[in-house]
């Protein structure tokens, strides 16, 4: 079959099972777009194309599948720059493809040009230009492969114009094999040292990150932790992996966890961690973070394993496959003291939410306790609201929380929500941002409002920067730069895309606009109001021990 370079782009989107894609058309990608309009695939145009990056990453991380976005040549490209930086921080899969000048252009300096390849190398799994038409469905099938293999993460196929109008003959590709993993002898003989370790441990510990979320291995986390009485933390990017009301969850751990799971990693003998990059949010000191006690380290990705902690035990390949293994191999242990002391670390630490104002760590309980039972995602922005999010709300299950974490991008939420909603169109998507993060992409309500997404946006408004304001306030003095931000009128905003918003003050008003939005089919805006001298706590101090908290 003979077809243009743009049918056959189409064609391979089909191939991999791609029925949503998000994008903005330009001069360089317009063959594609035209080749789109009687494409049985679902075209969703953002505001922006950083917002198409970030629906294709948060579609991506909902469904497990895929992401795709679209982009034109030279700004286009460039404006996807964040969304990919930030889905490779958090090692997400996704296939941006931007168009370029034709052929013999490039180099020129031609209207639009950008060398995209060359600026994303970095933040990019793997990337590609496509210069010969009979290689581009090779090529694309090949992006969708690294995307999604391995540890996940983005890749680019930068696509000449005239690569996407030429001709050439198309071949349907054929079915790939599947491979099963096996160990190793070495993987086989840390195993044993493993199972070991743990039938040993008098304080053990799991440790879930981002990766055990991409690995889908929430039942066999469930299952080992069960079996052998293990307590269990998470990191910022695995909260959903273990259920968050399960009498053996602790907390999430890192800079704003919570003290019982930092008491608990600083005083574990035995840790398992599966799927976590050991970021610096998350062990402070590095070689106090592992020091007196065994590490044990599940990972798809060589690469981690000693990366940033002394890892004792690296057990690299597919992480379902280890954890069973571990499973069948590992003996009940009762480790019933070492229960019972973070049953006291938790009773010692227990938040109290107050109601006498209405303040975000009581937000997020509220929700937690009015969306219990449902099929529900948060999706939240990145800044204070998104550490008050991650430390209250309850996550039940993994996909179900989506936050910028290794990136921490701002404007993030929005989009990545709207991607969410399309990617799971079963479940509601609530949205949680700060007023900051949210002046940076609001304007994707428009594309929430033109496809009728039943999307909730809350936005903690506090009329300031607010994780910037606490930084300054703990670090220098108090002296509040460039952090105030003044009053807008969000419900106007977003009334302005026939969208209901409404402004709240107190706990009683917000539980109500909340069970109001949650009756409703269609998106609203809650804007809650919040005092500017409210901080995330506990804090720990960077550089030091896990557990070393400032006093604030």
């Amino acid at each position: 079959m003979r077809i243009s370079g743009a049918e056959i782009i189409i064609e391979c989107l089909k191939e991999q099972g791609v029925d949503t894609v998000f994008g903005y058309p330009g001069g360089a990608i317009l063959p594609l777009y035209d080749a789109l309009r009687e494409a049985p695939i679902l075209h969703v145009l953002t505001v922006h194309e950083q917002g198409a990056a970030h629906a294709a990453d948060g579609y991506a991380r909902a469904s497990g599948k895929v992401g795709v976005c679209i982009a034109t040549s030279g700004p286009g490209a460039t404006n996807l720059v964040t969304g990919l930086a930030a889905a490779f921080m958090d090692s997400v899969p996704l296939v941006a493809i931007t168009g370029q000048v034709p052929m013999a252009l490039i180099g020129r300096d031609a209207f639009q040009e950008v060398d995209i390849t060359g600026i994303t190398m970095p933040i990019t799994k793997h990337n590609f230009v496509v210069k010969d038409i009979k290689r581009l469905a090779e090529i694309l099938r090949y992006a969708f492969r690294i995307a999604s293999s391995g540890r996940p993460g983005p890749v680019l196929v930068d696509i000449p114009r005239d690569i996407q109008t030429g001709k050439t003959d198309f071949y349907p590709a054929v079915p790939a094999q599947t491979l099963v993993w096996q160990p190793s002898a070495n993987v086989e003989k840390q195993l044993d040292t493993a199972v070991q370790a743990l039938n040993g441990a008098k304080r053990p510990l799991i440790v879930v990150g981002g990766g055990a979320v991409s690995a889908g291995v929430s039942s066999e986390v469930r299952e080992l932790a069960e079996k052998c009485h293990v307590p269990v933390v998470s990191t910022l990017m695995g909260l959903g992996v273990f259920p968050g009301d399960h009498e053996l969850f602790v907390g999430m751990t890192g800079m704003h966890g919570s003290k019982s799971a930092n008491n608990a990693v600083y005083e574990a003998d035995v840790i398992i961690a599966i799927g976590s990059r050991f970021s610096d949010r998350v062990t402070g000191d590095r070689q106090r973070y592992s020091s007196g006690k065994l590490l044990i380290h599940i990972d798809v990705d060589p690469a981690e394993i000693q990366k940033n902690v002394d890892a004792h035990i690296g057990l690299v390949g597919d992480t379902g496959s280890i954890l069973r293994i571990l499973i069948e191999r590992a003996e009940l242990q009762s480790a019933a003291e070492w229960r019972e002391t973070i049953a006291c670390w938790r009773n010692e630490c227990r938040y109290e939410h107050q109601q006498e104002k209405l303040n975000a760590p009581w937000i997020m309980r509220c929700m937690s306790e009015q969306t219990a039972g449902g099929d529900y995602i948060f999706a939240t922005d990145v800044g204070q609201h998104q550490m008050w999010a991650a430390q209250h709300l309850t996550i039940h299950q993994p996909r179900t929380w989506l936050t910028s974490g290794g990136l921490g991008a701002m404007g993030f939420g929005l989009p990545a929500a709207i991607g969410a909603q399309f990617g799971a169109p079963e479940k509601r998507v609530i949205h949680i941002a700060g007023d900051g993060g949210f002046k940076m992409t609001g304007a994707e309500l428009y594309t929430a409002a033109n496809h009728n997404l039943p999307l909730i946006s809350v936005v903690i408004n506090n009329q300031c920067l607010g994780m910037i304001r606490q930084l300054q306030h703990v670090f220098f003095d108090r002296r509040y730069t460039v952090c105030q931000l003044g009053q807008v009128d969000f419900t106007s905003f977003a009334r302005a895309f026939n969208i209901e918003g409404i402004e709240v003050n107190t706990p009683e008003e917000f539980a109500a606009a909340f069970a109001s939005a949650l009756a409703s089919p269609k998106a609203s805006l809650i804007v809650a109001n919040i005092d500017p001298d409210a901080l995330v706590t506990p804090m720990t101090m960077p550089g030091n021990a896990v557990n070393d908290y400032i006093v604030i």
